[in-house]
């Protein structure tokens, strides 16, 4: 009787446990997920992985601090070598070394692991449960040109470090790490190389040659402004820095518009589909000179006057290329001696061309060179120099993050569009190592490179929540 009783006792906890696996099973089954894993984490009460579900719901739970990132915007600026509100921070500067310590300090109070390579680009990490999957990677640049503005870059770096605390404030657990970088100098104010971190990351190995040999304007060579500022310390091969394609699953990068559009439109995100192709040219003319009172006007080899004539030729190749998508500016012209009662002996131009058609750029450049001959051989100078210092291929965005990017702005609830980046960034040459993609939020009138440059709070926490979101999902990936 009584081991009647038992064996119908056990076969009644037996069929019990079976109907609840059944039902578990049943549900996560059904909602496309793995039952044995769900089925472990109900009895262990700790998640294997994040659902779908988690992350969807994690929208609402998402929480900027919106004060404590202006107030660390405001507090990054001051590292300038030139007066509020304008910024002015220069590679291996001592306020460019004493903001890096800035950006340091703080992932390592957002409980980021942080490295540094060697020439500087730094890298905070969150560690996934999958650590050994490829990162996720976000970031930009704190560099700013010469009397510019506090936000282009820095709202990429700051609202990366903040996206991180947000995730972390909402319980959210990444699958794979999260990986917050700070690129070495995007802009080209002292060695005339835009982008260069994220250049040497993606493996340019001409670059790397290059800078061993590279000095800035005032003859200081790259490698003793970099040891001068803690890195390259070694020796004097830089291939150290490069990353191995795929060494990120994704990147994905938060920027100002650096246009009008966005806020013109009332429109919150931008989601970028492409980055404009972008090349640089560097021109020299070397003519007689002369005294400015002396040398009769037919008599003149005049380089200060072909340097002119190349800056309408540049306008003139533009504007016939039919696309609105074609832009080019001269954005240094420097003559020598520079004397108002001197002829120029000498001048040097420093151009800029831009293109989401590769092709189309480049019959620009072209037909730029072609002018310089022309002009110089009309004016009786010399072209001494024209060299394409760099002629950079646009870069796509990948699907996979555009569609993460927009999925984040709809669960949101904001408004987004589609659009091309005619400024380049650190994003054209990550492309070279992972998939990429793009975030824009609105900046006021879109001004930029200039101290006007402003991006509301508002605009900012809905950037930040879409980069937070965007991060979850594809860490889950």
């Amino acid at each position: 009787m009584s081991l009647r009783f038992c064996n119908s006792h056990s076969l009644y906890h037996l069929l019990l446990v079976l109907v609840i696996f059944c039902s578990i099973s049943a549900i996560y089954a059904k909602a496309n997920e793995d039952p044995t894993i769900r089925t472990m984490e109900a009895f262990s009460g700790y998640p294997i992985h994040e659902s779908n579900s988690f992350v969807t719901n994690l929208a609402s739970s998402l929480s900027v601090d919106t004060e404590t990132l202006q107030k660390r915007i405001d507090e990054l600026s001051t590292f300038s070598d030139t007066p509020a509100p304008s910024v002015t921070r220069v590679l291996y500067t001592e306020n460019d070394v004493l903001a890096r310590s800035y950006i340091k300090n703080l992932m390592g109070l957002s409980g980021l692991s942080v490295r540094e390579d060697a020439v500087g680009n730094i890298f905070g990490r969150w560690i996934g449960n999958e650590a050994v999957l490829a990162p996720v990677a976000t970031g930009s640049h704190i560099d700013a040109i010469p009397y510019s503005g506090k936000y282009d870059g820095v709202v990429g770096v700051l609202g990366a470090i903040e996206a991180i605390n947000v995730l972390k404030r909402s319980g959210f657990k990444p699958r794979r790490s999260l990986e917050v970088i700070m690129f070495t100098s995007e802009e080209p104010t002292r060695y005339g190389i835009s982008c260069l971190g994220s250049r040497l990351l993606a493996g340019i190995e001409s670059l790397a040659k290059d800078l061993t040999s590279t000095v800035d304007g005032q003859n200081i060579s790259f490698l003793d402004a970099a040891r001068s500022a803690g890195y390259a310390k070694e020796h004097n091969d830089l291939s150290s820095v490069f990353l191995k394609k795929g060494s990120y699953s994704a990147f994905v990068e938060l920027h100002i518009e650096q246009g009008p559009i966005l806020e013109e439109e009332g429109t919150s995100i931008g989601i970028v589909t492409a980055i404009a192709a972008p090349a640089s040219i560097k021109v020299d003319f070397e003519g007689n000179g002369g005294h400015a009172g002396a040398v009769l006007m037919p008599n003149r080899n005049d380089a200060g006057l072909a340097a002119s004539e190349l800056a309408l030729a540049v306008e003139k190749h533009v504007l016939e290329s039919g696309s609105i998508d074609t832009v080019g500016t001269v954005g240094i012209l420097e003559l020598h001696p520079g004397a108002i009662n001197s002829i120029p002996s000498k001048s040097h131009l420093e151009i800029d061309t831009r293109d989401i058609d590769e092709k189309r750029r480049n019959s620009v450049i072209e037909k730029i060179r072609q002018s310089a001959i022309t002009i110089a051989k009309n004016r009786g100078v010399t072209l001494s120099e024209f060299k394409i210092v760099n002629q950079d291929p646009p870069a796509l965005s990948e699907k996979s993050i555009i569609e993460a990017v927009e999925a984040a702005s709809k669960e949101l609830n904001l408004t987004h569009k589609f659009m091309i980046s005619r400024a380049y960034h650190d994003s054209l040459f990550m492309a070279r190592v992972s998939p990429m993609g793009m975030i824009f939020i609105p900046c006021f009138k879109g001004y930029s490179h200039k101290p006007e440059e402003y991006a509301s709070g508002h605009d900012m926490e809905n950037g930040v929540k879409v980069l937070a979101l965007t991060l979850a999902k594809l860490s889950l990936q």
